[in-house]
């Protein structure tokens, strides 16, 4: 059952502003800590790294929420025939951290890096960057863009209008690191009780946004967990631990847990400040469906991974991460990438292919799996392969 949390999807934003972890990092952790990232990572659509932990684009980059009617066939078309697209009315998001080459943050800024958490970071973290962080350093680029404009109009076609930072469009797709990097030291239990603590920091974040003015959120819940190469490789060994899709069940349940507490906050958040317009993106439905039916999609392989090593059924070592190459038993092995992406839904066993990200977002482009629903309201009629 859905609960409305808000008034009808509002498609003209002028800026996005993005925060997350490797589901929208468009190159923040390379960027920030340095990072390795290897070919065949970039290969379907960037030719090249592109500081996503992808062979193409990200869920982010497909979407749209700015539909001039002049596109609106040739997006139908080009998703009708599973084409690769960028939906959205706006240039693809430059990472906050990465000054090489003169980004332009005139349409939004992504401040999403890769092993983020919602929790603070500790010394162990992948990324430094936690969400708290995250919120910080868009305080600190607003300020600096403010201070910018203020100067004239030389930089105006770099940096985003006064005003967007109030009509733009706030994206948060966060929490998968704080439940799946807790599985390794606490019990099933354990990593439960700590949802509330996580969505309490979270709640935290969120509200620091709006009281900066921010208005227009769109929120990402989490995927299935249990049904990544990674988490099936670690933790489903025993075959009584997997449910009847060969996922992980503790970690999808605790990811079902986890969301069902993030739609909770989102609708009393949208009670508390009814100037906001909060919108819930089931996620975890949309790719359990995709896993479900793989094939009825034009996917030949649920869980083996595109980019890895070790061959099927998971083709994932952690020790290898794609593109890498390490020491093996007296060995030098390199994981590498597979012959067709579009055939996979796993990338490297943690990340999802272009194709699947493209699978999702088409999804997400229905208005069927949020809340509010969309569908109804959507300014063009989108035809779907899938």
């Amino acid at each position: 059952m859905l609960f409305t949390l808000g008034n009808a999807v509002d498609f003209s934003y002028p800026a996005v502003f993005n925060f997350g972890d490797s589901n929208s990092d468009t190159g923040g952790l390379v960027a920030g800590v340095a990072e390795q990232l290897n070919p065949p990572n970039g290969q379907t659509y960037f030719r090249n790294p592109s500081g996503r932990f992808c062979d193409g684009r990200l869920i982010i980059d497909f979407l749209s929420f700015k539909l001039p009617a002049q596109i609106t066939a040739i997006i139908s078309y080009a998703l009708c025939m599973h084409y690769a697209v960028d939906a959205m009315d706006l240039p693809l998001l430059n990472s906050y951290l990465d000054s090489i080459g003169a980004p332009i943050f005139r349409k939004g800024c992504n401040f999403a890096a890769a092993g983020s958490t919602v929790l603070p970071a500790t010394a162990s973290s992948v990324s430094p960057f936690s969400f708290g962080i995250q919120v910080a350093q868009f305080f600190r680029f607003k300020i600096r863009v403010l201070e910018l404009l203020s100067r004239g109009k030389k930089l105006a076609k770099y940096l985003p209008q006064q005003d967007y930072f109030g009509k733009g469009l706030y994206m948060l797709d966060i929490g998968q690191n704080d439940l799946a990097g807790a599985f390794y030291t606490k019990s099933v239990d354990q990593v439960i009780a700590s949802i509330p603590v996580i969505l309490l920091e979270f709640e935290t974040g969120l509200k620091k946004l709006y009281y900066q003015g921010a208005r227009r959120f769109w929120i990402h819940n989490t995927g299935p967990l249990g049904c990544l190469p990674q988490n099936i490789a670690t933790f489903g060994k025993d075959t009584p631990k997997l449910d009847e899709l060969r996922c992980v069940s503790s970690h999808n349940h605790a990811a079902k847990l986890f969301n069902i507490q993030l739609h909770a906050l989102c609708k009393k958040l949208q009670f508390q400040f009814s100037e906001a317009n909060l919108t819930y993106v089931d996620i975890f439905t949309v790719k359990i469906n995709l896993i479900s039916n793989y094939s009825r999609y034009g996917f030949e392989e649920p869980f083996m991974a595109c980019c890895g090593y070790g061959g099927p059924p998971l083709n994932y070592d952690s020790w290898i991460p794609c593109g890498q190459t390490n020491n093996l038993n007296g060995t030098s092995v390199t994981a590498k990438g597979c012959d067709d992406a579009s055939e996979h839904i796993s990338w490297d066993g943690i990340h999802y292919t272009e194709a699947a990200n493209q699978y999702v977002s088409s999804q997400i482009l229905t208005g069927k799996y949020s809340d509010p629903t969309f569908s109804e309201k959507m300014p063009f009629l989108l035809k779907l392969k899938f």
